[in-house]
């Protein structure tokens, strides 16, 4: 099979055209504000729940940001090599043809991307429910057949918000998304440097642990490691959205492989910092006692303005989340729309705007249908993780395809370690799959069926727009 040339009009020099408007800057800080959300001052406490002591959590935050390296690193081969709108999809129809690529798209249009937006916005109000002024979000706002919380409607209001941003053209949510991502890595560091500035804090807390964890006994072990392992996992996610939006990156071939493996670094370093300094404060049993150890050790720090501090930073990474999450949704259905995989309406470009005005609103339109139909943050998100891992170890086999088929291509970066790091990634990927099936068996089958909706509309929109390719 040859590979795809993407049409003209996704290439960014041509008329009609999405414009390549993002430089190094705006592409690493949407690697870092995207992957920076609530993950990392809500999971310290699952992990140590599940591993019991300072050492083995650790031990996580150091695999979970080496896989996500390996696959940030294959993904900057893949990402050089076809600098397109659509990542992945470029990538899986390129390797694996048309209709492997339209089963993603689906997926991520359908399914994974509304479902991770409706899942931030409802994190969002959450967070936000901290403060008393917010206390109103817990309650009912509509009653009826399906009771609508006002917590739904504000993750609705925020959805519609930041898509009305991308509206006006990703050099303005570029902006955003830098301006935001230093804002909220300078609340993580001064969050931190409270803690280790405190005479109430010990380097004594680093070697208490908690006996009955899953994996404090030998036999458990490997058990509440895998737990701790998808908790660092969950909150590393995001680092391959850049590849979605590299139609719009200058000098792709040097600034998509510098934002995605500088941004895991410093991800990595603030996410070592930040639960570095919670366990300065806070001794295991309180750690996995506490839902918020990131708020509760600030509270001790600095008392009721700490915690203050920290939910409004919880808050500020879940805003810039949410705009590198819908910005590089959008993308998805619109390089498919122009391959005449997908209704020729996602593949329009705002002549003012220079943005994916219809996919963008389309977008928001099923986040917020989600938000109302489920609105529960469990419910999103386990919506959402078993499509996602299943189509990451996919799109890290493709790097193997390119190699063996097409040896001639310019490679402006190449995976280093390459066979082995991205075989590792791809069986790592394989067992984080395994593990959400199993343990989510129902969602995960949702999922599959919803993923297999796919192949009839698949059949109907080749015969409708004759793609020039097929499989």
């Amino acid at each position: 099979m040859s590979l795809p040339t993407p049409p003209s009009s996704q290439i960014s020099d041509s008329p009609g055209g999405l414009p390549r408007v993002l430089g190094g800057t705006h592409a690493m800080a949407i690697v870092v504000g995207t992957i920076i959300g609530s993950g990392i001052f809500l999971v310290p406490s699952e992990m140590m729940r599940a591993v019991g002591s300072s050492g083995l959590v650790y031990l996580a935050w150091v695999v979970g940001g080496l896989l996500s390296l390996f696959g940030a690193m294959t993904y900057a081969e893949l990402g050089a090599m076809m600098p397109f709108a659509g990542g992945e999809y470029v990538y899986l129809r390129g390797a694996y043809g048309d209709r492997t690529g339209f089963l993603y798209m689906w997926t991520w249009f359908a399914v994974a991307k509304p479902a991770s937006i409706a899942s931030v916005t409802s994190g969002l109000a959450r967070t936000l429910g901290i403060f008393a002024a917010f206390h109103w979000l817990d309650t009912q706002a509509l009653g009826g057949p399906l009771p609508v919380m006002w917590s739904q409607l504000f993750a609705i209001a925020a959805t519609w918000i930041i898509t009305g941003l991308n509206y006006l053209g990703i050099k303005k949510a570029g902006d955003f998304q830098v301006v935001f991502t230093v804002l909220k890595a300078i609340l993580i560091l001064v969050v931190a440097g409270f803690c280790f500035s405190s005479a109430l804090g010990s380097w004594a807390n680093f070697g208490t642990s908690l006996p009955h964890a899953t994996g404090g006994e030998i036999t458990g072990g490997a058990g509440g490691f895998m737990i701790a392992l998808i908790a660092t996992l969950w909150a590393y996610d995001g680092w391959n959205d850049l590849t979605m939006v590299a139609g719009e990156v200058k000098q792709p071939g040097r600034n998509l492989p510098l934002a995605l493996i500088g941004g895991l670094f410093v991800v990595g370093a603030l996410f070592m910092a930040t639960n570095a300094a919670i366990q300065y404060i806070l001794p295991a049993a309180q750690i996995a006692a506490s839902p918020r150890p990131a708020v509760e050790a600030l509270r001790i720090v600095a008392g009721p303005a700490g915690a203050a501090l920290v939910a409004a930073g919880m808050a500020l990474s879940i805003f810039v989340t949410l705009n590198g999450t819908i910005m590089s949704g959008a993308r998805i259905p619109f390089a498919a729309a122009r391959d005449r995989l997908f209704f020729p309406r996602f593949g329009e470009v705002h002549p003012k705007f220079k943005s994916p005005a219809y996919s963008l609103v389309v977008q928001g339109l099923l986040s917020s249908v989600l938000l109302l139909v489920l609105g529960r943050f469990q419910q999103l998100f386990e919506l959402a993780v078993f499509s996602e891992w299943l189509f990451y170890a996919l799109t890290a086999t493709t790097v193997f395809v390119y190699r063996h088929r097409h040896p001639e291509m310019a490679r402006p970066y190449k995976v280093w370690g390459y066979p082995i790091l991205p075989a590792v990634f791809v069986l790592c990927a394989a067992v984080v799959l395994y593990s959400s099936f199993v343990g989510n068996l129902q969602g995960s089958l949702i999922g599959s069926g919803l993923i297999l909706l796919g192949l009839p509309l698949y059949e109907w929109v080749k015969r409708r727009y004759q793609p020039p390719l097929s499989v």
